[in-house]
This record gives structure tokens, sequence and C-alpha cells, in this order.
């Protein structure tokens, strides 16, 4: 009985640390990075702007437009839910690199991209 219980333990935190992804993104002055610009559920975004200019992000769904935008500003921290097939678009419009911290919880299963 405690092997089995151990062992659905090690199973249920194993696929829950599955449903997170954290990551740190450059992004290049006038450039935008798309996260989630393919077929999926929905997503949740933890974003801190760790650069010295504002962000602005856009929710943009796959199927075309964009809408409910936020500008982040330097060292702020901001939580953003994504609707599934809707992409969350970080755009970088500084003349300088952007650092972004992303930690993403929900449907992992996302694509990651660069626009100019």
């Amino acid at each position: 009985m405690k092997k089995l219980l151990l062992t659905s333990l090690a199973f249920t935190l194993f696929f829950t640390s599955c449903k997170s992804l954290t990551s740190t993104t450059y992004i290049k002055s006038k450039e935008s990075f798309v996260l989630g610009n393919n077929t999926h559920g929905e997503f949740s975004v933890r974003l801190k702007n760790a650069s010295t200019s504002n962000l602005e992000i856009w929710r943009t769904p796959i199927d075309g437009g964009k809408h409910s935008p936020l500008t982040v500003k330097p060292n702020e921290t901001v939580k953003v839910n994504v609707e599934k097939n809707t992409a969350l678009r970080i755009e970088n419009k500084a003349n300088e690199q952007a650092v972004v911290e992303l930690l993403v919880k929900g449907d992992t299963g996302l694509s990651m991209g660069y626009k100019n």
C-alpha cells in the first residue's frame, strides 16, 4: 500500500510539473515574440518586464485580429490569461533589446517565434 501511494505521488508530481514552462526571452529592438500561434488550449502567463523600456502585449486569435492591449512598464510583473487558440504577442518598440521572464501554466504545447 505504501509503495502504491509513493508511486501515485511521484506520477502526480511529474505530470503537474509538466504543466508549466519557464523562460527568459530576449526580444530584439522593433521585433515581437509570439507565444501560442498554433492550435492549443487555454494558458496563463506571468510575465516580468526585465527591460528598461515599456513592452506592448496583445492577444491575437490564430484566425485573425488582435485585442486586449496591455503596456508593461520596466520591472513590472503582470499575469495574463490567454484563451484557447489565441496567441500572446509581446512587442518591443524600443531601440534596445528587451528581456522578458515568463512563467507559462496550462497548455504548454505552444509554438514560439519572433516576428518583425
